[in-house]
């Protein structure tokens, strides 16, 4: 019983993310804000798990990683009911965008760790990375289907109201899950780093959303000044909120690359057309997901077969191909969909961006966590999936800035963006080394 409830605690915070684009509109119209208020509280959402899911993944060395994952499915159950009650832009922020947030940093790192630590081999760690990857992907693909089916039939309140349930679910099963002995020592935890983190991280967001490069340049300094915090605080004897030896694997460095690059088009890319099919087509909410359903069956059939490919071809290789397909598909559909093409013109290149980000989730996270020993997984986990949720939350602000600045033709520009974010994540996969 590990892997279920962990599985669907994924797939309820990826679910979170993307469910929301497909309501925009009507979001926007209900609580008397704008598309843009709307893009915010989204851009926020993803940039609160960023920004706290180190924090989130060390307080696991703390308060133990079943308990840390209970408080952040209550957390979370509760933000979903705040948010369901909204009647106004604030109360969604303070439901959806905070508290969600909050509670998804502090469930989503024990998740990595549990799969880890449980794992006895490489094989059985990959099949198992298979179904929790692929739950989050499918999670976020299918968020726009099911959140605009829900919105039309029911409401867009009944899709919060959905996650509460959800998380009522998970909570029962997590009662099953036996805290394993590897639990790291308790340690005093970092507040500085924290703190020095979480900031600089909001700032360089906030300047992409923007776009500032002020406070792009602020953020930049202000992590600039976390490296040495932590540095400083491992010299001196003290455990750091993460251990700089970490940065210093050329291995983990560029596979957190390609999972920041990877959930960077994904969630900019379906943010992109989501917008482009409403705006430009007319399509209500449930007409937006099904026309994304191509990516949510290559997500899924990429992830159902992680275990396999993962004995057949090195994590590295997979990574590399993934990106090609994803850039392919992006490609296919700046070349194909229109304002006056047909549904079936977004149906290739919307599949083969789905499966190539499927093939290459699970092989990232499996090559980034496998790095480091079983007393280091708070550390890592919680930056993998912080890295992974800034990945997320860049790519909607990316998204949204190139929409709102490029006159004429924004979502080709946008688009374009996204290709160009999908080969710098290629060239990181092709930097891997061998072995």
């Amino acid at each position: 019983m590990l892997v279920p409830p962990l599985a669907l605690a994924q797939f309820a915070a990826s679910y979170a993310a993307t469910t929301m684009t497909v309501a925009v509109s009507v979001l926007a119209a209900d609580l008397g804000t704008t598309v843009l208020g709307v893009q915010t509280a989204i851009t926020l959402f993803t940039l609160t798990m960023a920004t706290l899911m180190v924090p989130g993944s060390k307080l696991t060395d703390v308060l133990g990683r079943k308990r840390c994952f209970v408080a952040g499915l209550a957390v979370y159950g509760a933000g979903a009911l705040l948010a369901s009650a909204a009647h106004g832009p604030v109360a969604l922020v303070l439901g959806y965008s905070l508290l969600q947030g909050v509670g998804s940093a502090l469930m989503i790192p024990p998740i990595y760790i549990l799969v880890t630590v449980a794992s006895p081999d490489i094989e059985t760690r990959a099949r198992r990375f298979g179904v929790v990857s692929g739950a989050g992907a499918l999670g976020a693909a299918a968020g726009p289907l099911l959140g605009g089916l829900i919105t039309t039939w029911l409401g867009w309140r009944s899709s919060f109201l959905l996650q509460v349930l959800i998380v009522g679910v998970i909570v029962l099963l997590a009662l099953r899950i036996a805290e394993p002995p590897e639990t790291p020592a308790r340690t005093p935890f970092d507040v500085g780093g924290a703190v020095l983190s979480a900031v600089g991280l909001f700032f360089v967001v906030a300047g992409v959303l923007r776009p500032a490069w002020f406070l792009i340049g602020l953020g930049a300094a202000i992590l600039a000044a976390f490296h040495l915090h932590i540095r400083a605080r491992e010299r001196g004897g003290r455990e750091p909120l993460v251990s700089p030896a970490l940065f210093r694997d050329r291995v983990t460095r560029l596979g957190l690359i390609t999972q920041h690059v990877q959930w960077l088009i994904l969630q900019g890319s379906f943010f992109v057309i989501a917008v482009f099919l409403q705006q430009a087509r007319g399509y209500d909410a449930v007409e937006t997901g099904l026309t994304l359903t191509p990516a949510t069956i290559g997500i899924l059939a990429a992830s159902a077969a992680a275990g396999r490919m993962a004995r057949r071809h090195a994590q590295r290789r997979l990574i590399r191909g993934g990106f090609v397909l994803a850039i392919a598909g992006l490609l296919l559909v700046l070349l194909l969909v229109r304002a006056d093409s047909g549904v079936a013109s977004a149906v290739p290149g919307l599949f083969l961006l789905g499966a190539g980000v499927g093939i290459m989730l699970t092989a990232s996270v499996n090559l980034v966590q496998s790095r480091s020993p079983d007393a280091a997984q708070g550390d890592i986990s919680g930056v993998s999936r912080g890295v992974s949720n800034l990945g997320s939350s860049v790519g909607t602000a990316l998204a949204g800035s190139v929409l709102a600045g490029a006159a004429g033709h924004g979502f080709a520009w946008a688009l374009a963006t996204m290709t160009a974010a999908g080969v710098i994540g290629l060239i990181a996969a092709v930097l891997l080394p061998a072995r």
